[in-house]
């Protein structure tokens, strides 16, 4: 697994440290450094063959963090890193590698830093590798094998094995479709505090129609939510929205929305753009409603052009020309800022152990390594597809 996407005090979708990825998801350039990184200093260590430099001198270049963003050079110098032998990096440049970041995309060389990962102890590869033989990329496809890879990652604590466990029993892939396995590998992913998971089992609870259940939910999307998983903030606001009894405060849901919108999440952006078009918590405000939809459609392609098409076209006759230009440079100058869209967000990033500690880059397409399924029972519709989101 892996993260991708955005946050710097705080693109689509990502990971981390912790799965196919990295863990970890990014968008504006900002490596969650506590002060500014002394990049003189961290390239001379580097070039002398330090590590630990090198890796921070790729984080740098990765997120624009004291230098200008460069992908080819984050890749460049994790790979140093792995051919000096950190298991972290070997894993890190995998992904690179899985998603075509800074390098051409090769699935064949990802499952090989991954394998080398796994070789020095980096337990989290597995669930990387696991996905490869998920999908049958870069080797052979082998669904039997990924789900060994992600229930021994579990078994050594890790929450996105498990968390990927549970995706396989939720959706039948590759063991028999079981929705309370799928609910109990979720649970043991939340219990070892993967954020996915988290988010996951929340929107189960959220269908389960008790008081208990529904207060359950929204502590685990705001738990998912802190620890960076960009979408459990747009969940969480949803879930407030038709919930507002469990919210902590009446802004709550429209904060969340507001996060995750700033994040990459275009639909977020749909919803903040619904709520002032229809005046639902605050008054009609339709230059409002017209700026969120033109944001969500920059954000969100082809699909959130077709999506709003009608409504902008409707909210543009209410508005003055002038009024339209100037709110369609506002949405542009914005978008221009918040082009990455993330999936997770580090904000600890000198903890050596929450590695890579920053926001991981969305790949544009579709197909990626990094993110395995659509999210069970998204948007409330009981159902998610096998499709990646």
């Amino acid at each position: 697994m892996s993260y991708l996407r955005r946050k710097c005090a705080a693109s689509t979708r990502s990971f981390l440290a912790i799965g196919m990825v990295l863990v970890a998801v990014g968008g504006r350039s900002c490596l969650a450094w506590a002060v500014a990184p002394d990049i003189p200093r961290i390239q001379a260590e580097a070039e002398k063959g330090s590590v630990q430099q090198e890796i921070q001198l790729g984080a740098a270049y990765l997120m624009g963090r004291g230098v200008e963003r460069n992908e080819k050079q984050a890749a460049y110098w994790y790979e140093k890193a792995a051919n000096s032998g950190d298991p972290e990096a070997q894993r890190q440049i995998g992904y690179f590698y899985a998603a075509g970041i800074g390098v051409d995309r090769d699935p064949a060389r990802a499952a090989y830093w991954f394998e080398r990962a796994i070789a020095g102890g980096a337990i989290s590869a597995k669930v990387n590798l696991g996905v490869e033989y998920l999908w049958g990329m870069g080797v052979r496809k082998d669904e039997s094998l990924a789900a060994k890879l992600f229930q021994e990652a579990a078994a050594k604590g890790s929450g996105a094995g498990a968390c990927y466990m549970g995706d396989l029993y939720y959706f039948g892939i590759g063991v028999t479709r079981d929705a309370a396995k799928a609910r109990r590998w979720f649970e043991m992913g939340s219990k070892l505090k993967d954020p996915r998971a988290k988010h996951n089992l929340a929107l189960i609870l959220s269908h389960e129609q008790n008081p208990a259940s529904r207060e359950r939910a929204a502590k685990l999307l705001r738990e998912s939510a802190k620890a960076g998983f960009v979408p459990a903030r747009h969940q969480l606001g949803l879930f407030l929205l038709r919930n507002p009894d469990v919210a902590k405060s009446p802004r709550e849901p429209i904060d969340s929305l507001e996060e995750a919108a700033q994040e990459g999440i275009w639909k977020s952006s749909v919803v903040l753009g619904i709520l002032e078009r229809d005046g639902k918590g605050a008054p009609k405000d339709t230059a409002a409603a017209y700026y969120h939809f033109r944001v969500a459609e920059l954000q969100g392609g082809d699909a959130a052009v077709k999506l709003l098409k009608n409504d902008l076209k409707v909210l543009s006759s209410t508005l003055a020309q002038v009024q339209v230009e100037k709110l369609n440079a506002a949405a542009a100058d914005w978008f221009k800022s918040h082009k990455v869209a993330l999936e997770y967000l580090y904000e600890n990033g000198e903890d050596r152990s929450e590695f890579p500690a920053f926001g991981l880059e969305s790949p544009d397409k579709d197909m990626h390594a990094g993110l395995l399924l659509t999210t069970p029972l998204e948007s409330g519709t009981g159902e998610a597809d096998r499709s990646t989101p």
